[in-house]
């Protein structure tokens, strides 16, 4: 039977979806210990059943479970408003580049191997959390951007499309802000890791190619040819003049 929610308090919550009884008894162990409350299942439908029915401020994730692998997990959590700008963290035990750049692909935030040491774990939790209540940190000014129908609201974290409200990641929004509101100007993959991520993950260059390929298949009509988000070949990426 799938273990119901607590009732919100005040406090964060954390939704623990790790098969592996040991790992998930450390993993929330030590978020208990950040004061954080925590709901842990060992399956992959249960995980989703709950994330569908009450609204959490992280999501730890395997990507190997039971029944519902992480990815298909993830992909069904992000097309549900209910978490889809929810922070994810997925834990893998593979190695291979191919299967982290998959998790990002499927909206993960953040990935950790295992196995991973607990400091490591814990900076991961709090960087994604605090993603979700700081100021983008190159938003100084606070200036909302308009462009070609497309809204973005530093202030509110608010993305609107031709009126229509765009769900976005902390990460997600931070780049997109983060070029729009500075149209023409091109930024290198390494200049990006620098202004979204900063020091608060290990990321590389493919990872940033991945959010923006996130972020145009929530923004572009065709994210095959797009017109807010442009790339410079050999450079980086740029946001249109429109």
């Amino acid at each position: 039977m799938t273990e119901q929610p607590a009732e919100r308090t005040g406090g964060p919550r954390v939704l623990v979806v790790e098969d592996d009884a040991n790992i998930r008894d450390l993993v929330e162990l030590h978020l208990k210990l950040e004061g954080l409350t925590t709901v842990a299942v060992g399956d992959g439908n249960e995980g989703l059943e709950l994330a569908r029915g009450a609204r959490f401020d992280l999501i730890v994730l395997d990507l190997m479970l039971p029944g519902l692998d992480g990815v298909t997990v993830c992909r069904a959590v992000r097309r549900d408003p209910t978490n889809a700008a929810t922070p994810i963290l997925m834990l893998t035990a593979r190695r291979e580049e191919s299967d982290k750049v998959l998790g990002l692909e499927s909206g993960a935030d953040d990935y950790l191997t295992k196995p991973f040491g607990v400091r490591e774990f814990v900076a991961r939790v709090r960087a994604l959390l605090r993603r979700t209540t700081r100021p983008v940190a190159h938003a100084d000014q606070g200036d909302v951007v308009e462009a070609g129908g497309l809204t973005v609201d530093p202030a509110r974290r608010l993305a609107r499309l031709d009126g229509r409200d765009i769900e976005l990641t902390g990460y997600e929004f931070d780049l997109l802000y983060l070029l729009a509101s500075n149209r023409g100007i091109v930024f290198s993959r390494d200049a990006l890791m620098r202004r979204v991520w900063g020091d608060d993950t290990h990321i590389t260059e493919r990872s940033v190619d991945t959010l923006v390929k996130r972020v145009r298949r929530k923004i572009e009509a065709d994210a095959g040819e797009p017109r807010f988000i442009l790339t410079v070949w050999g450079t980086g990426y740029k946001f249109a003049d429109v």
